[in-house]
């Protein structure tokens, strides 16, 4: 029988202690990274189009996702009849934010790809906290020199812009800057819908550089196996999630909401399958503004959706 972390003298409710990840570990020396996941925090959202605010998500998502820190040993999830993040076993640390320099989006860049470059050298799997989807540029950069990576992308907008009056490092721009990228295979665009950021122009190049681009309809009808059917398998992928894939009925705390978006369920059995398609390499999870849900039930599903995205990858391996 599993012990609990309550069995050594001290409850520690979730409101309880300092807010890291889950409360796992925090670890500020980059350079001793010993985990199999390790959180980095990138608290920027000067790429941001129209409502700013994201800069404040990773620190919402670090305080919702204490909830699911009971002192359990894991996370048994009796329908699939499995512990997920089992305590003997599991070994995450949160490594803290990469330092933003405010209005300097090169630089904040450049610190926060530093920090997926310290995970990945530790033979880690990063997991980003977003800000802006901006964030992704420099996430994807720092797989440069890895093994080649395939993008799915889950998100209502393509992010498919290459440049405006000169900006080319805004949260309209990471899928075409990833696809840009000699090391990556491939995007898949998952949840794409409604009025976008992107032109028309934008979507033709998409397709033209690797992209496959399926609406929230189009995946309703294919259903989630085939959906999966169409990424190729048995491949490493970057997972990049913006929470404005979701219904805004459910996660209303970003800057675009976007009506027609997934459910809970939708995007966490497409995650199981991808996990067990190929190898999860990266992830992130951007724009998070709790400052427009007064709820805060935006911050939880992004932190139920990364806890439960990290036990899978674990899982599955």
């Amino acid at each position: 029988m599993a012990s609990h972390g309550y069995e050594g003298g001290r409850l520690n409710l979730p409101f309880v202690g300092i807010c890291t990840f889950g409360k796992y570990p925090y670890q500020p020396d980059w350079d001793a990274i010993e985990a199999d996941v390790a959180v980095l925090g990138a608290p920027f959202d000067l790429g941001t189009q129209w409502r700013s605010g994201a800069r404040m998500g990773p620190r919402a998502i670090r305080e919702a996702s204490t909830l699911f820190s009971f002192g359990h040993a894991g996370a048994y999830d009796f329908e699939d009849d499995i512990t997920y993040l089992p305590a003997g076993t599991t070994r995450i640390v949160d490594i803290g934010d990469a330092d933003i320099v405010h209005t300097d989006t090169i630089e904040s860049h450049r610190r926060i790809e530093e920090g997926v470059r310290k995970i990945l050298a530790a033979g880690a799997l990063p997991v980003v906290l977003g800000g802006d989807h901006s964030v992704n540029i420099p996430c994807i950069n720092a797989f440069d020199g890895e093994e080649p990576i395939h993008v799915v992308q889950i998100d209502a907008h393509l992010d498919f812009v290459d440049e405006r009056h000169g900006v080319r490092y805004g949260h309209g721009n990471p899928m075409r800057r990833a696809a840009e990228k000699d090391y990556v295979t491939g995007l898949s665009q998952i949840g794409i819908r409604n009025v976008s950021s992107t032109a028309r122009d934008g979507y033709e190049d998409a397709r033209r550089m690797g992209s496959d681009i399926q609406s929230v309809r189009h995946i309703r009808k294919l259903g989630i196996d085939g959906m999966l059917a169409r990424i190729p398998a048995k491949q490493r992928y970057y997972l990049t999630i913006d929470i404005d894939a979701f219904d805004p009925s459910i996660a209303p705390g970003t800057g675009t909401p976007s009506h027609g978006g997934f459910l809970y369920y939708e995007i966490l059995e497409l995650i199981d399958g991808l996990a067990r398609r190929g190898t999860i390499a990266g992830i992130d999870l951007v724009e998070v503004a709790p400052d427009y849900d007064p709820t805060g039930s935006t911050s939880t599903l992004a932190a139920q959706l990364l806890m439960n995205t990290i036990g899978r990858v674990l899982h599955h391996r």
